[in-house]
């Protein structure tokens, strides 16, 4: 297994041509983050549209918009420009925000963006503030402020950046906000990349005025493009591709950011392994996807998902019956808190999640805890929320989802359980089985001498071998001949 250097992130790759593209970020051989997209499931965050509202919903205070997709989206009063209002409203006198029945109608024009992908029954959430992301660069329409990223931490770092951003014209109605890679970035880099989104904006512009609705005005690039756009930055030491014609198109993009790193973009083109054998990912990545993952110290993390929320709830495993326990629950804890905001990055988990920590005595321990839970989110892109422990060991973290999970795209409802994790036992099963067999048997004319009775194939073995007896009960009460016959063979 080839081995990442010490302190050192790379960027994997991974294409399958006009099928798939996945992407994993690793730092120090570990994987932080990886994203997935399937071509025949479009991603549409981040996409603008030109739609219509379809109606307002007053109680909700929001519209639902009719963009092309097949649910409408939903637009809440506070996503609103005030440049659809259809009548004056003024935010210093009552209320921020107008009643969305005075100010917009049902078949109203609006060009809007999509800002979370619809899931399940809910329609995508939209907002009519628009916003086109460049390199290094985030173009505002709509919005004349000019602001730096706040993951920029260095006071004279955002102060530079924002006397630059002074210096450069957006123009009128146009704000720009810095992005986090623009670190140590000159003003002409931030010039070329501020003239390319304005020529954007005026291609966006100019079809919301002249295509018919629905219909989508932007789209944003494929999953490799964004990953580079997005996430390639000065400590990536290596980005490996093993895709031959995205590898290319990677590397123009790497010639014109960094033109001293030529060499940054490898090809993976060993026939024998994958890339993410190659460099031991793959037993990582199937790690997202299950139920458990096993803490260096033998505990144990459950990821139990609910329609509101996500649990975790921390196993002690092999620290049950230790004569210190309260050190042992402090170490496994520790090692769980450090996992789970990896966990939370590589699965995507937004919205409300509730930690349920192994019961600490020392309060000392509570905070010690907290603090670890912290520091490793410290480096998640998504807007998050740490609070605190309860004396019963509970903490309560709040996420942002930052787009579709992969486990969202990849997984699917179980069609034997129906998503709820549990079936019924076959024994109940089998009984079931008889019972209708018995009503078929009794719905049956006179003289038949041979009944088929289909099933699947785990439930026709368990009743030849377990339910013999009765079957041929029933063959000499109804004085036939049964036949069990599994489905599909």
């Amino acid at each position: 297994m080839t081995t990442a250097k010490k302190g050192k992130r790379k960027m994997y790759i991974s294409v399958l041509p006009g099928e798939q593209v996945e992407v994993a970020l690793s730092e120090d051989g570990a994987v932080t983050e990886y994203y997935v997209e399937m071509l025949h499931q479009a991603k549409t965050k981040g996409n603008i549209y030109k739609g219509v509202i379809n109606n307002i919903d007053t109680n909700l205070q929001a519209a639902f918009v009719n963009y092309g997709a097949e649910k409408n989206g939903f637009l809440q009063i506070d996503e609103v420009h005030p440049e659809y209002y259809i009548s004056p409203h003024d935010p210093t006198k009552g209320k921020k925000y107008p009643l969305m029945q005075k100010v917009l109608k049902a078949g109203q024009e609006v060009l809007v963006q999509v800002v979370k992908e619809p899931t399940g029954n809910k329609g995508a959430f939209l907002t009519s503030y628009l916003s086109l992301p460049g390199r290094f660069l985030v173009l505002t329409p709509g919005r004349e402020q000019i602001g730096v990223s706040r993951k920029v931490e260095d006071d004279e770092e955002r102060s530079r950046l924002r006397e630059m951003l002074e210096g450069l014209s957006a123009g009128p109605g146009l704000g720009v906000i810095v992005r986090t890679v623009s670190a140590g970035t000159s003003k002409t880099t931030l010039q070329r990349d501020l003239q390319f989104l304005k020529r954007l904006w005026k291609d966006v512009r100019k079809k919301g005025t002249t295509e018919q609705t629905p219909c989508q005005i932007y789209q944003e690039p494929d999953l490799a493009t964004r990953s580079v756009r997005d996430y390639l930055t000065d400590d990536v030491s290596e980005v490996w591709v093993d895709d031959a014609a995205t590898a290319e198109l990677i590397r123009e993009f790497v010639t014109l950011v960094f033109p001293r790193k030529a060499s940054l973009v490898k090809l993976h083109t060993d026939p024998e392994r994958t890339l993410w054998e190659r460099f031991g990912i793959r037993k990582q990545l199937d790690q997202i996807y299950s139920r458990e993952v096993i803490l260096p110290s033998g505990g144990r993390l459950v990821f139990d998902q609910t329609e509101a929320l996500m649990a975790i709830d921390i196993n002690s495993g092999k620290i049950a019956g230790k004569t210190n326990f309260e050190s042992m629950a402090l170490k496994t804890n520790t090692e769980a808190a450090e996992s789970i905001a990896q966990q939370l990055r590589l699965r995507d988990i937004g919205g409300q999640v509730v930690i349920d920590f192994i019961e600490m005595r020392d309060h000392n321990h509570w905070r010690e805890v907290e603090k670890t839970l912290r520091n490793a989110m410290k480096g998640d892109r998504a807007r998050h929320d740490v609070g605190k422990m309860s004396r019963f060991g509970l903490l309560q973290v709040v996420r942002q989802r930052t787009g579709s999970s992969a486990l969202s795209i990849t997984m699917e409802a179980c069609p034997c359980c129906r998503g709820s994790g549990l079936r019924r036992n076959m024994e109940w099963q089998s009984l079931q089985a008889l019972r209708e067999l018995h009503r078929q048997l009794r719905a049956l004319p006179q003289g038949q001498c041979v009944h088929v009775f289909e099933t699947s194939p785990e439930l026709a073995f368990y009743l030849l071998n377990h339910k013999r007896e009765r079957l041929l009960e029933l063959e000499r009460r109804f004085n036939l001949r049964l036949e069990v016959r599994p489905t599909g063979k």
